[in-house]
């Protein structure tokens, strides 16, 4: 009997293991559109003048080998206001670095990149941000009584619209994460926000613990920036939920204004930045 039983098993196992079948799945591919990624973030208590933006192509979605930086392009942004024009040296890597860039609060910038017969621009207002009062941990404030969270403390200017980016990032984490904040309701007054973290194997993240550092930064961004952040966040944490919203393509702010299909992927930004970090006790 217990003969037939393991013959039974084996013959079981050959079984299934013939119906094994390779699967090619057709992916539709769209022509590749040139990805700009200008960041121009002046990190507070430094000069700002060194900065960089990368330019690429992009690629089908299970391209991970290929090379898509982009080489060749002209890259300028003008203060509006002042006139200066900055060129960006091309490092023929993908990026357009310069040494000698001027940041000032409140001024508006264009940026034009020329590639391949295509022009695209777009253009940004530098946004201050308010200093960091104070970061403390706890572990009753947040989602779970039983997890560390850190807790951020920052004042937000009276009269005025204030719009804030903040980026938490645990070294070893496979992404950072990412809180956009209005003050439309707490204008004038000091703002809190806070970032705990469950264990997710996924993601390969773990709840925060004693001697663990977390990487702060605060930026002060522009209302129309919140807006396009605010659309990526809510789509990325909805992702999985069946009772979300179908995800719809969303634009950044660099438009070709010679042949408007032909727009490039990513966003210029100019933002003030507090950047800091906190160690678990």
């Amino acid at each position: 009997m217990k003969n037939y039983i393991k013959g039974l098993l084996i013959l079981t196992g050959i079984v299934f293991a013939s119906c094994e079948d390779v699967i090619d799945v057709d992916v539709n591919n769209a022509e590749p559109r040139l990805v700009i990624e200008a960041s121009l973030d002046w990190e507070k208590g430094t000069a700002g003048n060194a900065q960089t933006i990368k330019l690429s192509m992009s690629s089908p979605y299970f391209s991970t080998d290929e090379d898509t930086s982009v080489s060749g392009a002209t890259v300028t942004v003008t203060n509006t206001n002042s006139g200066a024009i900055f060129n960006f040296v091309d490092e023929n890597n993908g990026s357009y670095t310069i040494d000698n860039f001027v940041p000032v609060i409140g001024d508006t910038y264009h940026l034009d990149v020329s590639y391949n017969g295509e022009n695209y621009e777009a253009t940004e207002t530098l946004m201050s941000v308010s200093d960091i009062n104070t970061i403390t941990q706890s572990i009753e404030g947040g989602f779970d009584d039983e997890l560390l969270e850190v807790n951020v403390y920052f004042d937000d200017p009276v009269d005025e619209e204030n719009y804030y980016l903040i980026r938490y990032y645990e070294d070893g984490d496979l992404f950072p994460y990412f809180e956009d904040i209005s003050d439309e309701f707490v204008n004038g007054n000091e703002i809190h926000d806070f970032f705990e973290k469950d264990d997710d194997e996924d993601n390969g993240e773990a709840a925060f613990q004693p001697g663990d550092v977390v990487d702060i930064e605060l930026y002060g961004i522009s209302e129309q920036y919140y807006n396009y952040m605010r659309l990526l966040i809510e789509q990325y944490y909805s992702g999985g939920d069946p009772f979300s919203s179908n995800s719809a393509l969303i634009r950044g702010n660099c438009i070709n204004p010679t042949n408007p299909e032909q727009y490039a992927f990513g966003y210029f930004r100019l933002t003030q930045v507090n950047v800091t970090s906190y160690t678990f006790e």
